[in-house]
């Protein structure tokens, strides 16, 4: 029996300079879920590969004579892994089964990515209102043994390190609230540092592990170096009407702390609240300067189903008619960041200029400048990946300008508006 485990990415895997960096071009890495269901069936079949498109082109050959093909999806890129399953079930006799966290909710072979990852925990306790996490898994929060996961670290590292140089050493910690069970969080680390381990960590937090120095301490001893942070928002409205448990106030002393202990913060922003206007791009920019954020990822606020915040805003998605959101098909493949509704008080171009102009002041040519000749290592490589990631990103978004501008106005939406951008890629 031979089985393959596909992941597409939101675009045909086009090689870049800029997947020597940080990220790849299109800010993706290999499912570890996926990895893990096609680690245990390579148990069972001896003939069981994994292909992720975000990494490397995906050797269709290899699949056409596969018994079972296993597509992932995310919303992202749904669209270009129906293609992909159209595309096979055309051309091959395998049965194809798709899954994973797409907007319905219903050993890797030959691949070199940037950074190991690792899974330890899975659910949270919260209920932010555009998160399809607690959708997805629920509020509970399940973990694994310390001595699992520091298992699971060491086979990582030595995997990704076999015979490959990477600029890179880091790996990363994928669970979206490592911290939420604050006792076992501490067994992992005292797990890691008794380990003797000696690699370098980056993962995602709550502001609340701001205030936890133990924790901090404890993260630097263990070769953390950054923590991507959910800030999300910087106005205290915002929080409130997305009921994000946190305050401003909270999130500056929290940043602040943590650098205090040696680590780096990378910020994670969302634009296009409610309550956002004209110049929230140079809020946000000023914001992550003044505080030493070592990087962002600004996306536009996202609608998934079966969150709150889809419920009360699918009216208002680009292309919805309005008050007849049903009879809208979006396009789930611009879920990447852009912008995909009609915010309140901005149109979908004025806040797509936003996140481009929050971008441009973030990663300028004077910042670029003093991150050359005062950071150090790794975190000046970094910057200079990021700083032509990041125009990258811009010239797509730019790109889009025209498009947006051309959408009829909030309140005058017909049902004869388009749903859907034409589509342009292809297999």
């Amino acid at each position: 029996m031979k089985l393959r485990f596909i992941e597409p990415a939101n675009l045909p895997y086009r090689r870049s300079i800029q997947n020597l960096f940080v990220y790849d071009k299109y800010i993706r890495t290999p499912s570890n879920g996926l990895l893990t269901l096609a680690t245990i069936a390579r148990r069972y079949v001896e003939d069981t590969k994994m292909y992720s498109e975000s990494i490397s082109k995906i050797p269709l050959k290899d699949l056409l004579d596969a018994d079972i093909i296993f597509l992932s999806l995310f919303t992202f890129n749904a669209n270009r892994g129906y293609r992909l399953a159209d595309f096979l079930k055309k051309r091959s006799r395998a049965l194809i089964v798709l899954g994973g966290l797409l907007y319905r909710f219903q050993a890797m072979a030959g691949h070199n990515t940037i950074w190991p990852q690792v899974h330890a925990s899975r659910g949270c306790p919260h209920c932010c209102d555009y998160c399809a996490l607690v959708a997805a898994f629920g509020r509970g929060v399940r973990t694994r043994s310390p001595e699992n996961v520091v298992e699971d670290i060491r086979q990582a590292i030595a995997f990704f390190d076999q015979g490959h140089h990477r600029l890179a050493k880091v790996l990363w910690i994928t669970d979206d609230n490592f911290f939420a069970n604050r006792a076992w969080a501490i067994q992992v680390l005292n797990a890691i540092i008794a380990s003797g381990i000696r690699y370098q960590f980056t993962i995602q937090a709550r502001f609340e592990v701001g205030f936890d120095d133990e924790m901090l301490e404890l993260l630097k001893k263990a070769g953390f170096i950054e923590l991507a942070m959910g800030i999300e928002f910087l106005e205290d409205e915002s929080f409130k009407a997305y009921h994000k448990e946190s305050t401003y106030r909270q999130i500056l002393k929290s940043v602040r702390n943590i650098r205090r202990h040696g680590l780096r913060v990378r910020g994670l922003f969302i634009v296009g609240a409610d309550n956002h206007t004209v110049g929230v791009g140079k809020r946000l920019a000023r914001f992550v300067i003044e505080n030493h954020i070592s990087g962002v990822l600004i996306q536009s606020m996202y609608f998934i189903p079966g969150t709150p915040v889809y419920e009360t805003h699918k009216d208002r998605l680009i292309g919805a008619p309005a008050g007849q959101p049903s009879k809208c098909t979006p396009d789930w493949s611009r879920c990447t960041g852009k912008v995909v509704h009609y915010p309140e008080k901005l149109s979908p171009s004025q806040l797509q200029r936003e996140i481009i102009d929050a971008s441009r002041r973030i990663y300028s040519l004077p910042r670029l400048a003093d991150a050359l000749i005062h950071q150090r290592g790794i975190d000046r490589l970094l910057f200079l990946g990021e700083f032509f990631w990041q125009a990258w990103v811009r010239r797509q978004l730019k790109s889009e300008l025209p498009w947006l501008s051309s959408l009829p106005a909030s309140e005058s939406r017909m049902v004869s508006s388009p749903c859907i951008r034409p589509e342009r890629s292809s297999l």
